[in-house]
């Protein structure tokens, strides 16, 4: 697989199955697909990840790696937009959750505040099921499509942080 073997910036042996000219490529296609800026070197990994994966799976390089790339960037910029409207309706269920809150009490004021609390302190991805579980009522399986993961791991997620919750509405007395 001589095609995807260069010389490194500084003179080392590097496997980079992207030349320079591929790069820009790569980069023009996730910016010309709507990838913010911010995003295009993790778009270039992606397609140099690829290409290396296919190499590894003993794969023949393709014919025309440049426009190998161009497809593949392409695909990526819409998986980008699809994820960022998955997020998006994400925060449209959330939010029109907040709206429907209605406080009944000091007591269930308290422990909102401490659930809240104990939620901000979650990691994200546990934060994120969390809520698509008891707030938006989505079952395992639909949090595993809306997330893009596997049912296995919103289970995972969604044991630990119910534990590290229920843990800490313990150690503030609350429950």
């Amino acid at each position: 697989m001589a095609v995807l073997r260069r010389k490194g910036r500084r003179g080392q042996g590097v496997d980079d199955p992207l030349d320079a000219a591929q790069e820009r490529r790569v980069r023009a296609v996730l910016a010309l697909g709507g990838v913010p800026q911010a995003d295009l070197p993790d778009g270039v990994q992606q397609v140099r990840l690829r290409l290396l994966e296919r190499a590894a799976r003993g794969d023949e390089a393709p014919r025309d790696v440049s426009a190998w790339v161009a497809v593949v960037a392409s695909n990526l910029a819409m998986d980008w937009h699809r994820n960022k409207r998955r997020q998006e309706r994400i925060g449209e269920r959330l939010a029109s959750l907040r709206q429907h809150e209605h406080p009944s009490g000091e007591d269930t004021s308290l422990l909102s505040l401490a659930v809240a609390q104990g939620l901000d302190e979650l990691p994200d991805a546990q934060r994120q099921v969390l809520v698509l579980r008891f707030y938006t009522d989505l079952s395992v399986r639909g949090i595993a499509e809306e997330l893009g993961i596997p049912e296995g791991t919103v289970k995972s997620r969604l044991h630990t942080a119910v534990r590290a919750l229920r843990a800490r509405l313990h150690e503030d007395e609350v429950v």
